[in-house]
């Protein structure tokens, strides 16, 4: 586990729960937008996992039950509604969440990070766009002054191929299992429902944890997938 003090937000372009986090940051606390370090965590495809594999990491998401799904679907459109916010849900067909997520590290270099997660928020909740077609992150990079084809070719460039596995490696250091996941040093949040408590963390300079418990044997909801909790977050 690395002890970094930065705090860090771990966030996903495919998670409702990232991005009514997201909202919530960039409308209600700009300040904390800009203290965090964006680290992008998302499904790898067959290469990115063989390239996990071969540094010994192991991604921990496990693919969402139907069951979830449904209740994912019902729990958002209450959130989405006592925001006042319309939700369109796309439909991902064979997604490759490279695409997306490796052209945020050509925004971020670009000094439009932030832009371009908004915009593919934007894209995917609010139009229903499928944020995996290279099409879509083409003219999400256009509208933000990037070279169309570099963004949108994000996944075949072996150096932002390398930096992605940094990232996922990243995930499998910090312990994270679902988004938005909050870091800072050992002391971990998860979940939308969540981000109050980080932020009250963050704001009594609050020393992070120095380590991470270890399970307790038999303890209600531990060794099993992560699919067992649910603090308004995707995993």
């Amino acid at each position: 586990m690395p002890k970094n003090k930065t705090p860090r937000c771990y966030f996903s372009l495919r998670s409702p729960y990232s991005w009514l986090a997201y909202q919530e940051l960039t409308e209600h606390h700009p300040d904390l937008v800009e203290q965090l370090e964006w680290v992008p965590f998302f499904e790898p495809d067959a290469l990115s996992a063989r390239m996990l594999d071969d540094q010994g990491g192991r991604f921990p998401y496990s693919e969402m039950s139907r069951e979830k799904n449904r209740y994912v679907l019902q729990d958002v459109g209450r959130l989405t509604k006592a925001r006042g916010i319309t939700v369109t849900w796309p439909v991902d067909r064979d997604p490759v969440w490279e695409v997306p997520h490796l052209g945020y590290l050509v925004a971020a270099r670009e000094g439009r990070g932030h832009d371009y997660i908004a915009a593919c928020y934007r894209a995917r909740f609010g139009e229903g766009r499928n944020i995996c077609d290279r099409a879509t992150i083409a003219d999400i990079g256009a509208a933000l002054g990037i070279d169309r084809r570099r963004i949108a070719d994000a996944a075949d460039d072996p150096e932002l191929r390398a930096e992605g596995l940094r990232a996922l490696l990243d995930v499998c250091k910090d312990g994270v299992f679902g988004v938005p996941f909050f870091v800072h040093g050992f002391t971990r949040f998860w979940g939308l429902d969540r981000l109050d408590a980080f932020r009250t963390h963050l704001r009594s300079q609050a020393q992070p944890a120095t380590s991470v418990p270890e399970p307790l044997v038999g303890a209600v909801g531990l060794g099993r997938s992560a699919e067992d909790g649910h603090a308004g977050g995707c995993g």
